[in-house]
Parts: structure tokens; sequence; C-alpha cells
């Protein structure tokens, strides 16, 4: 359990971030979440759970800091921090992909995600939790999705990196990637047809659930996590 500690959990309004910040709250954590445009997911998720929603375009770096900051306002410090936000992109080969939708996503999920970390070394109380949320593609490669597979891979980098340099604080830093969740965003994304084949992938023969994810993420962020700290953890249900 967690009881009392104060976490900040980007992108939670839906999907994999919605789940983690249901876990936390079960377990006791105070939590405030970021989101960028959802304001009636966001609601949502407050009342039923009682954390607190904070927007931000994580886009923006100023925003970014702002985000971090008022939550650690709100919740008296900083326990545990999840990175989960992560843009949406149009599939595109390579040579069709338009920069601009290049640097957005790596914006969005490598260099917030540096921005949120780099508060967090600043400001975390030793024993601290930090998990970021990648994906299987970085091991399992997919045409048309080089900038959110290059922009997962930085991630993990700075994953094995704060591991290092925040260790002699306790604190530890780990990644998770999913493999195939069932969330709007990968039916946004696929047929019915793709839908079926990445279920079948999985030895278990379904889509993972964000729940799936999200205990994942409990496991490392609570006691039971405390001698995990550089590590992968592919929550996948076997894929990749």
């Amino acid at each position: 359990m967690i009881q009392g500690k104060a976490a900040v959990v980007t992108g939670g309004s839906r999907g994999i971030g919605r789940a983690i910040v249901e876990r936390l709250r079960r377990d006791g954590a105070e939590v405030v979440f970021g989101y960028a445009n959802n304001e009636a997911a966001a609601r949502e998720v407050e009342k039923l759970t009682g954390a607190v929603g904070l927007r931000a375009d994580l886009s923006d770096p100023a925003q970014t800091e702002q985000l971090m900051a008022a939550a650690e306002e709100r919740l008296g410090g900083l326990d545990v921090l999840v990175n989960n936000a992560a843009a949406s992109f149009a599939p595109a080969s390579i040579a069709e992909t338009e920069l601009a939708d290049f640097d957005r996503v790596l914006t969005v999920n490598a260099r917030s995600a540096f921005l949120t970390i780099r508060h967090a070394a600043r400001t975390m109380r030793e024993g601290g939790r930090i998990v970021n949320v990648s994906t299987v593609n970085t091991v399992r490669p997919s045409v048309k999705i080089a900038p959110y597979a290059a922009s997962k891979g930085a991630l993990e980098q700075l994953t094995a990196v704060a591991a290092k340099e925040l260790g002699a604080r306790g604190i530890t830093v780990n990644t998770v990637s999913p493999g195939f969740t069932d969330t709007d965003l990968l039916r946004g994304l696929n047929p019915a047809e793709v839908l079926e084949a990445a279920a079948a992938l999985s030895p278990l023969g379904r889509l993972g659930q964000p729940a799936d994810v999200a205990d994942v993420v409990a496991f490392l962020v609570g006691p039971d996590g405390r001698w995990m700290t550089g590590q992968n953890l592919r929550a996948s249900g076997g894929v990749g």
C-alpha cells in the first residue's frame, strides 16, 4: 500500500492513465493527474476517484513545469511520478512523415518526461518512485510508427540514466511497456481484424486491459517494488 503518498500521473484522464489513477487511489495515494483537452473525461475521473485533474499542454515546457509545481503544491510534496502521457499520431511511413509531426510526438512523449523527471530529481522525497510508460514497439518494430517508437526509446534511456543518478536517495526509476492494450487510441487506429490478430499474438489470447498495466505500475510504486530499479517490465501478455 502507498497510503498517503503524493503521486502525479501525466495523461491520467483516459485509457491506461485513468486506470493508473484509479489503482493508485485505491491503494491510498493522494493523486494529481494531468490531462490535455478532454475536460469531461477529467471531471469524470475526479468524481470517480477523488483525484485532482490539472489541464496542461505538455508540448509547452512552461506548462509542463507549471503542472509539476502546481501538483506538488496541492499534494504537499512528491513521492510518486508516473509519466504516461503520449501524443496521438496518424500512422505514416518514414518517407511520408512530416517533420512537425515527428517533433510533436517527440516533444510530448520524451521532452515532457525529461522535464517532469528533472523536476522530480530536484524535489522528490527520499524513497520515491518514478515509472515511465513505454511500449513493446521499442523491441517489436512495426511500420508507420517511427516517431512514436523513437520517442519511447528515448524515454527508456531516460529511465536507465535516472535510475543511476537517483538511486543514492533511494528513488527507483523503472519503465513499464504495455503491449496491445484495449484503449480508445488502439481502437481508433486499427480495424477489428487487426485487433483480433493482435489478441491472437498473446499466449493468453486477448488484448490487455488498462488495469493489467496499472497493476504492474502499482507493484513498482509500492513497497514490494523497492528492489526494482532501472528495469523495463513488459506488461504485454507475452507479446514482444
